[in-house]
């Protein structure tokens, strides 16, 4: 394991003792709710009966969801902790899930063509480029399956509520691949009092381009981008919290993409 992923396991086995928002398993999901975390739009079509691989998307949530809904669910992540909680998840809704700890980077433990769709949340700006992982998520893919990738809106990285300067939230690192950016903890991730250290995020600024040619030199095709991920935003909210800030800077995007090499093909 590299210096990144040291890293990266650190700061989750940590927010994981801290009972972090994206650590604590959703035991109280239902078919609807499931529904809605994992596919509020049904993009997705029909779940049951499909191979999902929900790639570093440990902490008993997407998992869980995704098995209610009847899919053989697979779950890869770098942090042990995380991994509890999805084995900890897949057993109080009685529930079989494949739980394995590893790298997002590396994902030769699976075989080629497993998955009809692959589930990422937001975790592709912790690794310093998103090529790697979306070739490998392609040799995972089986022609026609869905990936799902959110990652940070490139045009507003780092931007911190404390940097509200009366106008505005000010912009202070460069809009370059790989630009490594780190900042505070929102409030709402995990309470201080709970826990000793934890470390701050290490990200890696992906511009839009990289991003979506990535995907597309990957033999994906774009269905959808969504800005819209259920942040609350409120231009009406005192200036420098969360609900303002994110009305302004918008700090997350997903992708919906087809894997169809097909279509790149030129005759």
């Amino acid at each position: 394991m590299d210096e990144v992923g040291r890293y990266n396991q650190n700061r989750w086995d940590a927010l994981a003792a801290a009972d972090a928002l994206f650590t604590s398993p959703n035991l109280a999901l239902t078919p609807e709710s499931a529904q809605h975390l994992v596919d509020p739009d049904g993009r997705l079509g029909e779940i049951a009966g499909k191979d999902v691989l929900c790639l570093a998307s440990g902490g008993g949530q997407q998992s869980a969801a995704f098995a209610i809904l009847g899919a053989r669910v697979t779950v890869l992540d770098l942090s042990l902790e995380q991994v509890k909680r999805d084995r900890e998840a897949a057993e109080h809704y009685g529930l079989q899930i494949k739980a394995f700890h590893g790298d997002m980077r590396d994902m030769s433990c699976f075989g080629e063509a497993s998955f009809d769709i692959v589930f990422q949340p937001y975790s592709i700006n912790f690794v310093p480029g998103p090529g790697d992982v979306f070739r490998g998520v392609a040799r995972l893919m089986r022609v026609g399956g869905r990936y799902q990738v959110t990652f940070a809106n490139p045009f507003v990285a780092g931007i911190q509520q404390a940097g509200w300067n009366g106008n505005g939230y000010s912009l202070n690192s460069p809009y370059i691949e790989g630009a490594v950016i780190s900042y505070d903890d929102q409030e709402w991730v995990y309470r201080r009092d709970k826990t000793g250290s934890v470390p701050p995020p290490i990200e890696y600024r992906h511009t839009l381009g990289a991003v979506l040619n990535g995907l597309i030199d990957s033999g994906f095709s774009l269905l959808h981008l969504s800005d819209n991920l259920n942040m609350h935003p409120d231009p009406n909210a005192a200036p420098g919290s969360w609900e303002h800030q994110v009305a302004y800077a918008p700090p997350w995007l997903s992708v919906w993409a087809l894997y169809r090499p097909d279509l790149l093909e030129i005759e």
